[in-house]
């Protein structure tokens, strides 16, 4: 039988709660996670270790700034570090649906810290002594500037280290598909109807343009990212933070990520709405269509082996059927499209989301960060893989492309110049009622010379 679970009493303002020994949370995340058992969901991994790198930094800031004692400020920190270093991933219980300010969040983070801070200079975990969540952990912060200030610090670290080198892999792998495919000639689709012969590395050339414009798209949110509401307090005001504090802050987030962030130039609209995150999944949700147009095509053009399109062949990855022997499907441009529709559907939700800035503060703030988190962190992934184990593996089926170009009836639009329309419109008709070529009906019309007839459809 399972040894029964021990707790300890800890009080919050609203009374006593029971929270398990082996915790390092204590009564307010106890509380919220008895008042919101909603999804099983919790803020991703990277808001989690942006939230803390911000307490690390609150807490030297503050000792910097004479209001905080050096042994609690160096416990802090460390007690931080680790959880930036995810040693304690398993302490971060509040639902994503929670109070629409991630109170409970900030809450569970300052208590987390507060408790083993507490551990390493008594031995005891939990309590406000010598370490105090509110008092110390959040000294000159509220939940109302410092949860939009996550947001906008988890996203941007989370696009600069894993979606933009993604997507730059992606254009990458397509741009040297262009080059390969440059020769191959093949037959364009309009309407899904056969049109002009084009070449196969000129539809691979506007892929790699669509996820190079989709960076661009990304990168021109980012100066709004930057911008962080930290150091406004409760509604904006900066009651309760020293003057200097939230300079100084955003200049050490800043040197421990590399990136360059600053303070809002409003901290009244930076924590009463989130038009920077609502224009940001905008960005991600363009991205995401970009991919479907382009795994949709891949798998159009793959299509066969033998009675589909099969111009080109992807990668055999992995069984397609578990009641047809030798089937191989095409399955990471359809994990790629299932990925876009979660973006599009995340990027309804923030929308939504980004309407509830009610007055003086924004009240859908979780699950903003959920899903705009989920988007990076998604898109990234599967350009990562739709990159490695799809694009770079495409072959060309050279000869079924040249056979489409002189199958197709619009194969007779390079003769219009010559014959004009309502003649070159009389030889497709035939072509198609009699099953021949648009060659093999102009040769025996001979509406052109034989030499000049193959020149012109070889130009075309």
């Amino acid at each position: 039988m399972p040894m029964p679970k021990k707790y300890r009493e800890e009080k919050d303002t609203m009374g006593t709660m029971r929270v398990p020994d082996n915790a390092y949370y204590g009564p307010q995340t106890a509380r919220a996670a008895e008042n919101f058992p909603i999804s099983g969901l919790t803020l991703p991994k990277d808001f989690i270790r942006a939230l803390a790198l911000l307490k690390k930094c609150a807490a030297r800031v503050n000792r910097e700034l004479g209001l905080m004692e050096e042994e609690i400020s160096k416990t802090i920190i460390k007690a931080a570090q680790e959880v930036m270093d995810g040693k304690h991933d398993d302490q971060f219980i509040v639902d994503v649906f929670q109070t629409g300010s991630g109170t409970s969040t900030n809450m569970n983070m300052n208590e987390v810290i507060a408790s083993r801070g507490n551990e390493i200079l008594t031995g005891n975990k939990g309590g406000k002594f010598p370490i105090h969540p509110n008092d110390h952990v959040n000294l000159g912060q509220s939940s109302n500037d410092v949860i939009p200030t996550t947001i906008h610090l988890s996203t941007l670290v989370s696009m600069e280290r894993r979606l933009m080198p993604a997507l730059n892999s992606l254009s990458g792998e397509l741009a040297k598909k262009a080059a390969e495919f440059a020769a191959v000639k093949k037959i364009g689709r309009t309407h899904l109807q056969d049109a002009v012969p084009m070449r196969l590395g000129d539809e691979f050339s506007g892929y790699a343009r669509q996820i190079r414009q989709g960076i661009r798209r990304l990168q021109s949110v980012q100066d709004g990212l930057r911008e962080l509401a930290i150091g406004g307090t409760a509604v904006g005001s900066g009651l309760n933070a020293h003057p200097e504090f939230a300079r100084r802050v955003i200049e050490l987030v800043s040197e421990h990520t590399g990136i360059t962030f600053k303070e809002a130039e409003n901290h009244f609209e930076a924590q009463a709405a989130q038009d920077t995150a609502v224009e940001t999944s905008g960005a991600l949700k363009t991205v995401a269509v970009s991919m479907v147009k382009i795994a949709n095509d891949i798998r159009w053009l793959s299509s066969g082996p033998r009675c589909g399109i099969g111009e080109i062949t992807l990668p055999s990855l992995q069984p397609g059927s578990s009641i047809m022997p030798g089937k191989v499907n095409p399955v990471i441009p359809e994990s790629v499209i299932q990925v876009a529709a979660q973006v599009m559907g995340n990027d309804t939700t923030i929308m939504l989301g980004g309407q509830s800035g009610n007055f003086e503060l924004n009240v859908m703030l979780p699950v903003i960060a959920h899903n705009l988190l989920q988007s990076v962190h998604l898109l990234s992934s599967a350009a990562k893989v739709f990159a490695e184990k799809c694009i770079s593996g495409i072959t060309a089926n050279r000869q079924i492309c040249e056979a489409n170009v002189e199958k197709s009836l619009a194969m007779v639009t390079g003769l219009v110049p010559h014959i004009g329309y309502d003649r070159a419109a009389a030889i497709a008709k035939t072509a198609y009622e009699t099953g021949k070529t648009v060659r093999e009906v102009a040769m025996e019309e001979k509406v052109l010379p034989e030499e000049t007839l193959n020149r012109v459809l070889e130009e075309s």
